[in-house]
């Protein structure tokens, strides 16, 4: 019986191996299944967040182009929206004391350009500065024509209360006003 015993014994302790070895088996692949879907999660997280991290670097890089595009926006005028243009061409005029308006505007045969005409009406040194601005503005512009008259001056009596058949008339001194009308085209039109 003692033999039996050992047998039992011996049976069972193998029994047990086995059952121990088959389990350990299964936990064996079933951590390599677990690892291999940890590495392919790894990896998908990896590409998520590069791509997450490409689209917040195209977003930052659209954020910046258009600040550029609406200053690169500023150096062109549309066919279909040229009244900033004027507007920023005009608005010139009062910075420098200068009173601009414009007189025309046309397109050109080949839709190549736009010709303005502005009339412009102040003191020479005030046209000079409003011509400056104009060759300095944020658009690419060629002066076609420039027309600089000076205006009639009237005689201002030094004391107009007076009349004027009673005292000579003394002339003060006075800016004379003059007159001029720029031909500008647009080179940096687009139909």
């Amino acid at each position: 019986m003692k033999n039996n015993f050992k047998i039992i014994q011996l049976l069972l302790s193998m029994i047990l191996f086995l059952f121990a070895s088959f389990a350990l088996f299964l936990l064996y692949r079933e951590i390599n299944l677990n690892n291999q879907k940890a590495t392919m999660s790894t990896t998908e997280l990896e590409n998520e967040t590069s791509r997450r991290n490409e689209v917040k670097l195209l977003n930052d890089s659209i954020e910046v182009i258009k600040e550029d595009k609406s200053l690169l926006e500023t150096h062109f005028a549309q066919s279909s929206d040229v009244v900033p243009f004027l507007d920023t061409i005009e608005a010139l005029g009062p910075m420098v004391g200068v009173k601009a308006q414009t007189t025309s505007v046309d397109i050109l045969k080949d839709n190549t350009g736009l010709v303005v005409k502005i009339s412009a009406s102040g003191d020479f040194k005030n046209i000079y500065k409003f011509l400056t601005l104009l060759e300095n503005s944020p658009y690419e512009l060629e002066i076609t024509s420039m027309d600089l008259q000076k205006e009639a001056s009237t005689i201002v009596p030094v004391d107009p209360t007076a009349p004027q058949d009673s005292k000579p008339v003394i002339a003060l001194p006075q800016e004379s006003k003059w007159q001029a009308v720029f031909g500008i085209k647009l080179l940096s039109f687009v139909q």
